[in-house]
């Protein structure tokens, strides 16, 4: 099987105020939209909110998380904050060398933000020197 692409799809409560949220609060910018539904550029992945789809009976909440790179959380923190969105755990440097905020989207979704400081393995070139 070949993937060709991918995205993470939230089928919202109430679609205006997440699609507010995205677009007006985060800032994503929009890749597509559709009736009933837009997609946003999220770094290098898709997040897509969809108006349809969510049944009546669906459970309420989000089981994962949504990880968006920032370039400064602790700027992203003062940006978020002025914009009335609750920190739910400020920025700080975790074990494995992230440096790692979490907040909410309106229906309650995780949204891990992520700063990569310059000395992380992520940031490094693995390649051999040799080329």
């Amino acid at each position: 099987m070949e993937i060709l692409s991918s995205r993470v799809i939230l089928r919202p409560q109430d679609y205006r105020r997440t699609l507010e949220f995205y677009r007006d609060t985060l800032g994503l910018g929009i890749a597509r939209e559709y009736p009933g539904g837009t997609v946003f550029f999220a770094g290098q992945g898709l997040i897509e909110v969809a108006g349809h789809g969510r049944e009546a009976e669906a459970p309420a909440g989000f089981a994962g998380a949504l990880w968006l790179q920032v370039r400064n959380c602790s700027t992203a923190s003062v940006e978020l904050t002025l914009a009335g969105v609750p920190i739910d755990r400020a920025p700080r440097r975790e074990a494995w060398g992230l440096v790692e905020m979490w907040i909410k989207d309106p229906d309650g979704v995780p949204i891990v933000l992520v700063e990569v400081p310059p000395d992380h393995p992520i940031r490094r070139d693995n390649r051999p020197s040799d080329r």
